[in-house]
C-alpha cells in the first residue's frame, strides 16, 4: 500500500489537493490534503468517486473502430494508427493540413496538454477554435477594467464584512469557497446572493435577490445610481485610481431604482436596500459566477458590476475585491486573457477560424480548405457546445473522426476510431488553478491498463507512421519513459524557479502570488487606473465605452410562443458532462428532470412528476417535472451535462451566439415553452 499527494485536474474552481491510497495496483481511497489552504476540507463527491472512475468497467481500454451499423469493435493499436494515418495522408494530399479540425477542451488540465497542438504543427498545420464555453466575457470585462485577471487569496474572503455572490451557487460549484464564507459570517459578515433560483448557497444568505435572468447589468447600474445619489462613493479612491468616473456618474443618473425594478422584476425597495449595503458595509468582496456572464449582454453587465467595487474603494485591500478569475498560476501560458485568442492564422500553420460558440455553424462553413477530419481530445462538444443538433450534423458531415476518450460519450459514439485515454493517475503532470494560487504536481500513481497509452505516446506513434522527423518529435513530445516526462516538466518549470522536488512535497504558491491583488493600486490598463471608461471596449468589441445594459438577444415573451426562461445550471454531482455515468453519482442524481414553479406548472395543467415537453424552435426535451417553489416564476431549470443518450442534452435548445465581448458562448439566452407530453 502506498499513499500519494496529487491534485484533481478537472475544469473546476477548486483544483483540490488530494491524498490517494493505492493498494494492489488499484486506487482504494481518496482524502483531502491540508497542504492546500484553499481546499483543506477535503474532496467533493466527484473527487471521492475517483475510486470508481479509475477502474470503471465502462472505461475504454482498447482502441475501437466504428462499424457500418454504428456499433464498435475492438482493434489493435497498429490497426488504429494505420487507419488514422492513411486517412490523414489522403485528406492532407487533397486539401492541405488545415483540413484537420483539432478540437481540444478543458476536461483535464495539465502542462502536457500543449503537446497536442505541438504535434499538429509538425503535421503541417490544422484548424482550431477561438473563444471558450466557460468564462471569457467576464475575463475580458475584468481585463478592460482592471488590466488583468487576478484576485485576493481565497482565504482572504474571511476578512470581508459584505460578501456578494452574484449569480454564483458556490455551495455546489465551488464547494471549498463556502467554509471561507461561513467563517466570514461567523465574524459578522453579511451575505447577499443574487440568483433567479433559491439555491443551497441562497439558504445561507441574509438577502436573496431573484432577478429576471439577463438583467444583472441593469441592477448594477441602479445600484451605482443610489451610491452616487446618496453620497456613498469613496471620492478619495475614485480621484486617485479611477478613470471615467464623471462620465459614469452622468450615465447612471438615468438608472433610478424604479426603472431597474421594472426591468429586473425586483422591488425598488430591495434595490435601494442592497445599494445601501454596498455603500456602507466594508470591506466588500463581490464574487460573480460564470453562469450570469453567458448572455449576449454579459460582458457589459460584468463591467457594471465591477464598477461598484471601484467607486466604493473595494479593490486592493484585504477582504475587498472582485473574485472572479485568478490567473496567478498561469505562469506557463502565453494566453492569459481573450485578447490573445482572436481568430486568424498568425503563423500560417494553425488556422484559428472556428468560433467555439458557433461550432455547429462554422464547421460546415469552413472553406479553402474545407474540414474533412476531426481529432477531439479532453472534450465532448456534441452535447456541450451550443446548438447540439447542428454540432452533431457538422461532425457527421466529416469524412473521418477520431476521439481520444476514457468513456463512450456522445462525441465518442460519433467517431470512426476511438482511442483510449489515460486517466490522470497514469502519467505525471503539473497543473495550475484559476481560483487558488497553488501550482501542483500530479504524480503517476497507477499503471494504465495494457491497452491504454498516454496521449504523448499516441502522437509519437502517429508521427512515426506519418514520417515526421524523429528529432522533431523528440523536441515536441516528452517521453516515453517516466523519467523523460519528469525531465520535460522540470524544463518547463525552470523559468519559474520552482522544482519538481518542491512540488512533490506539496502545493507551491505561484511566483506571481499576491495575497491581496492590486495591493499597490497599480493597474495594468492603458491609463494605469481602473477604467470605467474604456476606449478599447468600443474599438475592439463595438460596445459603449462605459458599462451599459440592453436586453439579451433572446427574451421570453410572457404572451408569446416561448414565455419561459430556460436556466441550465451546474450541479455538485457533475462537472458538465463528466462523472454522471458513475454509479457513485447516480445514487445521488439518478435521472434528469425539469424544475418548474408550481404556479407555472398549474397554468399548464402539469402535475408533480408528470412527463412534460420542454421545447423551442431549435429542439425539445421530454422530462419529468419537479416542482420548485424557490425558483423564480417564469423560469425553468434543467441541470447541464446530461448526454444525448440520457435524453437531457440541454444544448438541443440553445443557439450558437457569442457574448458581447471575449468570444464566449451565450448559452443562457434561451426562451422555451413547457407543455404536457
Amino acid at each position: 500500500m502506498s499513499v500519494h499527494l496529487t491534485a484533481c485536474p478537472r475544469n473546476c474552481y477548486s483544483t483540490c489537493s488530494l491524498r490517494v491510497t493505492v493498494e494492489g495496483g488499484r486506487l482504494v481511497r481518496v482524502e483531502g490534503a491540508a497542504e492546500n489552504r484553499a481546499t483543506a476540507e477535503g474532496p467533493c463527491l466527484k473527487g471521492l468517486s475517483y475510486v470508481e472512475r479509475a477502474h470503471s468497467p465502462q472505461r475504454i481500454v482498447e482502441p475501437l473502430r466504428r462499424q457500418a451499423d454504428g456499433s464498435f469493435r475492438t482493434i489493435g493499436w497498429d490497426e488504429a494508427i494505420e487507419s488514422i494515418a492513411s486517412q490523414l495522408e489522403r485528406l492532407r494530399a487533397a486539401h492541405g493540413p488545415q483540413t484537420v479540425l483539432y478540437y481540444s477542451a478543458s476536461g483535464t488540465k495539465g502542462l502536457l496538454n500543449g503537446c497536442g497542438l505541438a504535434f499538429w504543427r509538425l503535421f503541417g498545420g490544422c484548424t482550431t477554435t477561438y473563444g471558450d464555453l466557460c468564462w471569457p466575457a467576464g475575463l475580458e470585462a475584468t481585463r478592460l477594467t482592471l488590466g488583468a485577471n487576478s484576485h485576493n487569496a481565497p482565504w482572504d474572503l474571511e476578512n470581508a464584512r459584505l460578501i456578494v455572490l452574484w449569480g454564483k451557487n458556490a455551495a455546489e460549484t465551488n464547494v471549498h469557497q463556502m467554509p471561507h464564507v461561513q467563517r466570514a459570517q461567523d465574524r459578522g459578515a453579511q451575505l447577499v446572493v443574487i440568483d433567479p433560483r433559491r439555491t443551497e448557497t441562497a439558504e445561507r444568505a441574509d438577502l436573496l435577490l431573484q432577478l429576471r435572468p439577463g438583467t444583472d447589468g441593469a441592477l448594477a447600474l441602479a445600484v451605482g445610481h443610489v451610491l452616487l445619489r446618496d453620497g456613498l462613493v469613496d471620492r478619495d479612491f475614485v480621484e486617485a485610481h479611477v478613470k471615467g468616473f464623471d462620465e459614469y456618474a452622468r450615465a447612471v443618473a438615468e438608472w433610478e431604482p424604479a426603472r431597474a425594478a421594472a426591468i429586473t422584476e425586483l422591488r425598488a425597495e430591495a434595490i435601494e436596500a442592497f445599494a445601501r449595503q454596498v455603500g456602507t458595509v466594508k470591506p466588500m468582496t463581490l464574487v460573480p459566477g460564470f453562469g450570469m456572464q453567458r448572455f449576449t449582454n454579459s460582458g457589459q453587465a460584468m463591467r457594471a458590476m465591477l464598477a461598484l467595487c471601484a467607486i466604493t474603494g473595494n479593490l486592493g485591500k484585504p477582504g475587498a475585491g472582485w473574485m472572479y478569475a485568478n490567473l496567478q498560476t498561469q505562469v506557463f501560458s502565453q494566453v492569459k486573457d481573450p485578447i490573445d485568442c482572436y481568430p486568424g492564422t498568425p503563423d500560417g500553420v494553425v488556422r484559428v477560424s472556428l468560433s467555439t460558440a458557433r461550432l455547429g455553424r462554422d464547421m460546415p462553413a469552413a472553406a479553402d480548405p474545407p474540414l474533412t477530419f476531426a481529432w477531439v481530445e479532453r472534450g465532448n462538444p456534441i452535447p456541450q457546445n451550443p446548438e447540439t443538433s447542428r454540432v452533431l450534423e457538422a461532425f457527421r458531415r466529416l469524412e473521418f473522426r477520431v476521439v481520444v476518450e476514457e468513456f463512450l460519450t456522445d462525441t465518442a459514439r460519433e467517431a470512426d476510431v476511438v482511442l483510449p485515454a489515460k486517466n490522470f493517475f497514469e502519467q505525471t503532470d503539473v497543473i495550475g488553478a484559476y481560483w487558488h494560487p497553488y501550482l501542483q504536481l500530479r504524480p503517476k500513481v497507477l499503471e494504465p491498463p495494457p491497452g491504454v497509452q498516454p496521449e504523448t505516446e499516441i502522437y509519437r506513434a502517429l508521427g512515426r507512421r506519418l514520417g515526421i522527423d524523429e528529432a522533431a518529435l523528440a523536441a515536441a513530445l516528452p517521453g516515453p519513459s517516466d523519467s523523460s516526462i519528469e525531465a520535460w516538466l522540470a524544463a518547463k518549470l525552470a523559468p519559474t524557479g520552482i522544482t519538481l522536488d518542491q512540488l512533490r512535497a506539496g502545493p507551491v504558491l505561484s511566483p506571481e502570488f499576491e495575497e491581496v491583488a492590486f495591493a499597490g493600486l497599480r493597474f495594468p490598463t492603458p491609463s494605469g487606473k481602473i477604467e470605467l471608461w474604456s476606449d478599447e471596449a468600443r474599438a475592439r468589441w463595438g460596445v459603449p465605452e462605459l458599462p451599459s445594459w440592453q436586453e439579451a438577444g433572446e427574451r421570453p415573451d410572457p404572451a408569446g410562443r416561448f414565455p419561459l426562461h430556460l436556466l441550465t445550471p451546474n450541479t455538485k454531482n457533475r462537472i458538465h458532462s463528466q462523472f454522471g455515468h458513475l454509479e457513485t453519482i447516480r445514487r445521488m442524481a439518478p435521472a434528469p428532470f425539469v424544475a418548474i414553479h408550481p404556479t407555472d406548472a398549474r397554468a399548464r395543467g402539469v402535475a408533480e412528476g408528470e412527463r412534460v415537453r420542454v421545447f423551442n424552435e431549435r429542439g425539445e426535451l421530454r422530462l419529468p417535472a419537479r416542482f420548485d417553489r424557490g425558483l423564480k416564476r417564469g423560469c425553468v431549470a434543467i441541470t447541464n451535462g446530461f448526454w444525448l443518450t440520457e435524453g437531457a442534452a440541454v444544448n438541443l435548445l440553445s443557439e450558437g451566439r457569442e457574448t458581447d465581448m471575449g468570444h464566449g458562448a451565450a448559452f443562457h439566452d434561451n426562451a422555451v415553452q413547457v407543455e404536457r407530453a
